[in-house]
C-alpha cells in the first residue's frame, strides 16, 4: 500500500532535516504539497472560538500542524521560542504581520511589514527574523500547515499596546483528527 501524501512529506521532511536541521528544501516540499494534495483535509477540525491547532505528527526532530481558521480569527503577536517554522496555504488566505522583536524594557512594538499569502505559499520565521501575527483574511475560512523544528510547547506573546510579554503553552485541538479533550 502506498503512504498518503501527507506521510510521503513526513519520511521527507524527517530525512531532509536528519541531513541538515537548517532544512534549506523544506519550503520546497511544504510548497509542493499544498498546490497538489488535499489529504490533510479528514485531520481539518475547526472550533468557532480560535483558530484550531490539529496536530499530525511529532518526533524530536519537527512537529506538523494543520490550523484551521474561522473568519476574523488571528493569532497573538508571538515568538516561536528559537526554532524555525516554516508555515504553508493549503486553503484560503491568511495575512501574516512582522514586527521587530522588542528592546528590553519597550513599551510598544514596531509593525515591520505585512504579507498575504494563499494556496501554496509558504512563509518561513525565525526568532532572529522577528514576531508575527497570522490572521485569517475574506469570508472563506482558511487552511495552514505549520512545520516547528523542534516542538514548541510553550511561546512567548506580546500585547503589542502595553509591551507585556506573557507565556503561553501551546495545546492541540486534535491529533490526527482525533479531537482532544480539555
Amino acid at each position: 500500500m502506498n503512504p498518503s501524501a501527507l506521510d510521503q512529506l513526513v519520511r521527507d521532511v524527517t530525512a531532509e532535516l536528519a541531513r541538515d536541521a537548517r532544512g534549506p528544501r523544506v519550503a520546497e516540499m511544504l510548497s509542493r504539497y499544498a498546490r497538489g494534495h488535499n489529504d490533510w483535509r479528514e485531520f481539518a477540525l475547526f472550533d468557532k472560538r480560535s483558530y484550531a491547532r490539529n496536530l499530525l505528527h511529532k518526533d524530536e526532530l519537527f512537529e506538523l500542524i494543520l490550523l484551521c481558521w474561522d473568519a476574523g480569527q488571528v493569532t497573538p503577536i508571538h515568538d516561536h521560542r528559537g526554532q524555525r517554522c516554516w508555515m504553508g496555504v493549503l486553503e484560503g488566505r491568511v495575512d501574516e504581520a512582522l514586527f521587530d522583536v522588542p528592546a528590553p524594557g519597550a513599551r510598544s512594538l514596531a509593525l515591520r511589514n505585512t504579507r498575504r499569502h494563499e494556496r501554496g505559499a509558504v512563509a518561513f520565521i525565525t526568532d532572529d527574523i522577528g514576531l508575527h501575527r497570522i490572521a485569517q483574511v475574506g469570508s472563506e475560512p482558511a487552511v495552514s500547515l505549520h512545520l516547528y523544528s523542534r516542538p514548541i510547547p510553550t511561546c512567548r506573546v506580546f500585547d503589542p499596546d502595553t509591551g507585556v510579554v506573557g507565556e503561553r503553552t501551546l495545546t492541540y485541538h486534535s491529533v490526527r483528527g482525533v479531537r482532544v479533550d480539555g
